[in-house]
């Protein structure tokens, strides 16, 4: 055992009740923050320059924000920055979140337990353990006494599970990196490549008559069930182009159109007026996020029935995340997989299959960014929500091992 993992080990109870703190506040995505920030701010300022950071309201106005069905007021959340370091080499970023999913169905998500092993509660995972592997990281790199030639730059930032608000508004305010790690849940596995996902609002319009005049009607339903199998033809060929993808391939369907909301508007001796339909589609960096939505709306066009070409409204109101990738031999990349090796970690290198705030840095910040952390999404967004230990301490020696061989050490 080295000094890193000597004191990894050392340091890791601290970290565990660390972890079990910050599952017992309740942090849910675009309302519950605020208590959180403050927390974990107490806690990261004694490494460094550690500042809550204001979010302007005007980042609504930014093309990337991402709407949700909350009124996300920024009066009083805030990002978290921690910085450590010179500033004379390289800048890395490691950046993670502190909001959550909600847990209505399960009573005990804010109250952690720690079993077999693992610690269980809604944020575990994604992401307050990851969270709770920064502040290892932190807690070892202070008891190792060195200094840091490059600098390292810590964000905990809210409304990731919206669609990366809290990113999106510090690489606005001009927080930027020589290289990324967003910490999610990716079993310590290396991910370059994250597939896109983005959420769209069908609208159909019909003519709502009197059933018993039913041929003056035109039932916009039934006009749905005619669109929907253009759409799933669409959905196959997509999966097609898709095939076998660099990074993805061991994923069953890495790609997807998924319909999750269909509520049509009338009554039962109604011909149906109005159908809206919601839903998503994923997609990997052989797309595009605007090549996507065009295509998506080119099959709607050309669908072959008038009335639905010249009666529906197309939005995408909400989720937009794009794809993205780096070469697999990228120096952040290589660094990592040797980390790997040196903590005796088979390296493992892939494609993320869930959207994250990584395609901000990497589309709007135009920075080398890797996906990487503890825990499994297997566990994200579960009743039974779950990290395993063994894993934080694993992912911390990782990270850790990288940062000193990307900013180097002044003693």
């Amino acid at each position: 055992m080295d000094e890193i993992e000597k004191i990894i080990e050392e340091s890791l109870n601290e970290a565990k009740e660390f972890l079990k703190d910050l599952i017992s506040i309740e942090s849910i995505s675009g309302a519950g923050e605020e208590k959180i920030q403050k927390f974990i701010y107490e806690k990261f300022k004694k490494f460094g320059e550690c500042k809550l950071v204001e979010i302007d309201e005007n980042i609504k106005n930014d093309p990337e924000y991402t709407f949700s069905d909350k009124n996300c007021d920024y009066s009083l959340r805030k990002n978290l920055v921690l910085e450590i370091g010179k500033n004379e080499g390289n800048v890395l970023i490691l950046n993670t979140h502190s909001d959550t999913v909600p847990a209505s169905n399960w009573e005990k998500a804010f109250f952690p337990e720690e079993k077999d092993g693992y610690i269980f509660g809604r944020g575990a995972c994604d992401a307050k353990g990851q969270i709770a592997t920064i502040y290892l990281i932190l807690l070892t790199l202070k008891k190792m006494d060195i200094e840091i030639k490059g600098k390292l730059i810590v964000e905990i930032v809210i409304e990731e599970e919206i669609g990366g608000n809290g990113t999106l508004s510090l690489i606005k305010q001009g927080y930027k990196g020589d290289a990324v790690i967003v910490l999610e849940p990716t079993e310590l596995k290396i991910t370059p490549a994250n597939r896109g996902a983005v959420w769209f609002k069908l609208e159909l319009f019909g003519k709502s008559v009197h059933m018993g005049k039913i041929w003056e009607g035109v039932n916009a339903i039934e006009k749905f069930f005619y669109l929907y199998t253009k759409l799933k033809d669409f959905e196959r060929k997509l999966i097609e182009e898709s095939k076998n993808f660099p990074l993805f391939e061991r994923f069953k369907q890495p790609v997807q159109l998924n319909f999750g909301v269909i509520k049509g508007e009338g009554w039962p001796s109604m011909v149906c007026g109005k159908v809206e339909v919601e839903g998503g589609i994923g997609f990997l960096p052989n797309k595009t996020l605007d090549g996507i939505k065009s295509e998506f709306e080119d099959v709607i066009k050309n669908c072959g029935d008038e009335w639905i070409v010249s009666n529906y409204k197309l939005s995408f109101p909400k989720l937009h995340n794009d794809s993205y990738s780096i070469p697999c031999d990228h120096i952040l990349v290589k660094t990592m997989e040797n980390a790997c090796k040196e903590a005796e970690v088979i390296p493992v290198v892939e494609g993320f299959i869930a959207s994250c705030d990584a395609r901000l840095f990497n589309k709007v910040g135009k920075m080398p960014v890797v996906v990487f952390g503890p825990g499994s999404l297997d566990d994200a967004h579960s009743d039974n929500e779950k990290i395993k230990i063994y894993d934080i301490k694993k992912g911390c020696e990782i990270i850790l091992r990288t940062i000193l061989k990307i900013l180097g050490v002044e003693k």
